[in-house]
């Protein structure tokens, strides 16, 4: 799958313009990860937090796609999720010795699974999960995963440049 790196139409039903939308922080996310060797997408460059690297990351990102539409939207199975998982704080971002290449195809794999449930649900359905006693909406999960991964893709933006020196928007 690839995404493409365009913003959404300017006038478009909801769902296409918030899925657009996701879409082009999802694609900014792949192209931070652009030429990056396996040395520097497992290197750390704030001291303080070992685990942000490009690779932990994408890696997060992967498995936050999957909390939320796959555990949290359709009640599916978070004991895959290492998001989920109580022993190890920040399991998703410990991606030493795990190749670039095979975190790029997760993430996109995980991204049209979601795009796939996205589609076969109205936005006003709501999560399936026990974990809340007052459920989210579609339309509100894919809300927070445009700020989330925004907030990731600029977090990457950094990294990139302290990695590399290399840098811009899209």
């Amino acid at each position: 799958m690839t995404i493409p790196r365009v913003r959404p139409p300017y006038v478009a039903d909801e769902r296409t313009q918030l899925v657009g939308w996701l879409d082009l922080q999802r694609s900014i996310v792949l192209w931070k990860c652009e030429g990056l060797s396996e040395e520097d997408a497992h290197r750390p460059v704030l001291p303080t937090s070992p685990l942000m690297t490009v690779a932990g990351l994408l890696s997060h990102m992967r498995w936050t796609e999957h909390c939320w539409f796959e555990v949290l939207f359709q009640g599916g199975d978070s004991a895959v999720n290492p998001q989920f998982d109580e022993s190890a704080e920040n399991a998703d971002m410990r991606m030493e010795g795990v190749p670039l290449a095979r975190l790029l195809d997760e993430y996109e794999r995980q991204c049209q699974v979601s795009n796939e449930i996205v589609a076969a649900h109205s936005l006003d359905d709501l999560g399936k999960s026990s974990f809340y006693d007052d459920p989210p909406s579609l339309r509100w999960m894919l809300i927070h995963m445009v700020e989330e991964t925004a907030r990731h893709a600029g977090q990457l933006d950094t990294i990139r440049e302290l990695l590399d020196g290399a840098k811009g928007y899209y």
